[in-house]
């Protein structure tokens, strides 16, 4: 089994249960207890877990996210492939509005070759559009939040709110079927409802695995984006009940 998978094996069992033991781990993933020891070494390394006697435990209080930096290495094939079905909505010459997180990032990589006006809410965004030739790159301002590099506050609030966007690609710590798109962080939470309601269209990535999570602060109702870019492993459910609600739905 790569490394790869038996990471992203080992964070959803933390994500399960809140505590993981070497010796299950090895024998769940059928590999030895040393290559395990190795991997809980490298996530406690990188935050999203913290060891002890044994195993590990996680590292995040409940209703936290895994750190930006963890986040980034997972799935990065699908995050690309899910980015670039969303920008393939966008028409050259829209001004686009772009969440944070790792799946804004991509996106935002993705937009840095085309002809656009593009306002990232993080770093990392940023940071992928700067030396674009062919974005028109516009700033928020605001405050940063930590290593996760997003954009909040009321600062970055007012400049949203006094703009117009033709599309917001808003990406979800977490797409509960009844609760809806949430946010792991109140001041993020604010900064997507801003987003929002400051474009005349709302596409958003989410990966099938965010439809089993809930978080803390409500963005918005499902229903309520006019495009939603997912993978094969959505509820399939899901996926019909928001085609029947006039959602356009891609799957990758």
């Amino acid at each position: 089994m790569q490394m790869e998978v038996r990471h992203r094996e080992i964070l959803d069992e933390l994500h399960r249960s809140g505590r993981v033991q070497v010796d299950d781990l090895a024998d769940q993933l059928g590999t030895s207890a040393m290559t395990i020891r190795r991997d809980l070494e490298h996530l406690a390394g990188v935050g999203a877990l913290r060891r002890v006697r044994g195993g590990a435990v996680g590292a995040a209080l409940h209703g936290e996210g895994f750190p930006f930096s963890v986040r980034a290495v997972e799935n990065e094939d699908l995050k690309a492939r899910l980015a670039a079905a969303a920008v393939a909505y966008i028409d050259d010459g829209e001004a686009v509005i772009v969440d944070s997180g790792t799946t804004g990032a991509a996106a935002a990589a993705e937009l840095a070759h085309r002809r656009v006006t593009v306002m990232p809410l993080s770093l990392q965004g940023i940071a992928a559009l700067a030396t674009s030739h062919s974005v028109n790159l516009v700033l928020s301002g605001g405050s940063v939040r930590g290593v996760e590099g997003t954009i909040i506050g009321p600062i970055a609030e007012r400049t949203i709110a006094s703009l117009r966007f033709d599309t917001a690609i808003l990406t979800a710590c977490a797409a509960d079927p009844a609760a809806g798109v949430t946010a792991f962080d109140l001041g993020d939470a604010a900064i997507k409802q801003a987003l929002v309601a400051a474009a005349a269209r709302t596409i958003l990535i989410a990966e099938g695995a965010k439809f089993s999570l809930r978080s803390l602060a409500i963005v918005c109702a499902l229903e309520d984006v006019d495009v939603l870019v997912t993978d094969s492993s959505a509820p399939p459910a899901v996926l019909d009940r928001l085609r029947e609600a006039g959602v356009q739905v891609t799957v990758v």
